[in-house]
Order: structure tokens, then sequence, then C-alpha cells
């Protein structure tokens, strides 16, 4: 999906900064295409689980350009399981990860977009999921509660730096056709849980990258504080 949404941002005249973890490989692919529509783009990396790794981050950033649109992308699940099953590690990993991450990440970003600190003003995306309202049981309740905390934050968020020219919004993917599957050991969930969606089909992450670019636009100049459901009708 963050690689949906920087290729999309880029078609629409975005300058990109591309973040990534470890895929090197893959992040040079996505400013490639990038590239292909005029604009700037450039790699980072960061792992945004960790406070000084997010503080180098954006002093990098800083060299690229002023900061204008957030999107928090970075996420993960952990194996699949029963709550009463699942790694004490894990479950801190992903609160870590998605959550405080999240949060770190969010705070810089304020610091350079809002009038408050002297920035031009700006739209946040957070990666939420539906799993946050569904409860995900049986398979990763540590991580809907993780995205619960999203919603909160952008709740909250949204209504403390409306008048700093900041708009703050969320989105809820539902069942995606991405790695994230494969990476919690169920890389037939798409296959098996997609057709019994009431849409008949899982979603692709240029759907939802489709619906963050709508959030980060002008065109929603009068949203803030919405989370928007991209889940196929469930």
């Amino acid at each position: 999906m963050g690689a949906a949404t920087c290729r999309l941002a880029a078609e629409r005249g975005y300058d990109v900064a591309i973040n990534y973890a470890r895929d090197r490989e893959a992040a040079e692919g996505v400013a490639k295409d990038c590239w292909k529509h005029g604009v700037r783009a450039e790699i980072f990396q960061a792992d945004v689980a960790r406070e000084d790794d997010i503080a180098r981050l954006f002093h990098e950033i800083d060299g690229f350009g002023q900061l204008t649109h957030l999107v928090n992308n970075a996420g993960i699940v952990g194996r699949a399981s029963r709550f009463d099953e699942a790694d004490p590690v894990s479950i801190r990993a992903t609160v870590d990860l998605n959550v405080t991450g999240a949060m770190l990440v969010t705070q810089a970003a304020l610091k350079r977009i809002s009038t408050r600190h002297d920035g031009p003003g700006g739209a946040i995306v957070n990666l939420s999921s539906i799993a946050a309202t569904l409860g995900a049981p049986g398979e990763y309740v540590w991580y809907a509660a993780t995205k619960a905390a999203i919603d909160a934050l952008t709740i909250g968020l949204a209504k403390e730096v409306a008048a700093e020219g900041v708009r703050v919004n969320a989105v809820s993917p539902g069942l995606i056709d991405t790695g994230i599957h494969a990476s919690g050991g169920q890389p037939d969930r798409i296959a098996k849980r997609g057709p019994l969606l009431p849409i008949g089909r899982a979603g692709t992450p240029q759907e939802v990258a489709e619906t963050i670019l709508f959030l980060l636009s002008d065109q929603a100049s009068f949203v803030t504080g919405s989370n928007v459901r991209i889940a196929g009708g469930l």
C-alpha cells in the first residue's frame, strides 16, 4: 500500500520521500517509477520503531525539501494466533512500530508542517484497519488493539491541530492483497477470504492509495478527523 501510494502521489505531482526499513531494492524500484512522472523522489532508510532512526530520518528529509504531507504506513501484524498463545516479544514489537513509532513520526512531522512551528500546513493520513472495530479474534487481537490506538490518535490530533493548518485523517483497509498476510503465516488468506466478502473479492493497494491521495489533496480541504473504511462491505 505504501508503494502504491508513493506511485500515485508522484503521478499527482507530489515530490516523494520514500522510507524503507530493509528492502532497499524495492524502494529503489518505487523511486524509479516516481521519476517517470517528472517529480523528485528519494529513498531513506529508517526503522520507525526506533526513536534515533526517526530523528535521523527527518533530519535527512529536511535536506530533501519542505515537508507538507505525511502518510503513516509502516505496520506489522506478527504471527497469527489466539491472543493467549501470542509471543510477548511479537506483541511488543507490534506495539512499538504500529503505535509508538507512528506517534513519534507524527510528532516529528508536525514540527515541520504545523503553522504553530512556522510550517506551511498540510495533511496527515494514518493507516488504521477494520481490525480496530472487528477485533481480529483468533488471529491478531494485539494488532487490532494497535489500530484502535491509531483511531484515537487520529481523532484527538485532528482536533488539536485543526487551527494550525494541518488536517489529520485515517483510512481503515480491510482484506487487501498485500504481502502482510504471508508475513503472518497465512499466504492463502486472500484466496480463502476474498470471495466471502460482500463485494466478492479482496481489495487492491491501488484502491487504498486512491483514498489516501484524496485525503491528502485540497479536494478534502474540509475533511479532518475522519476515518474512511476501505473494506468491501465489512
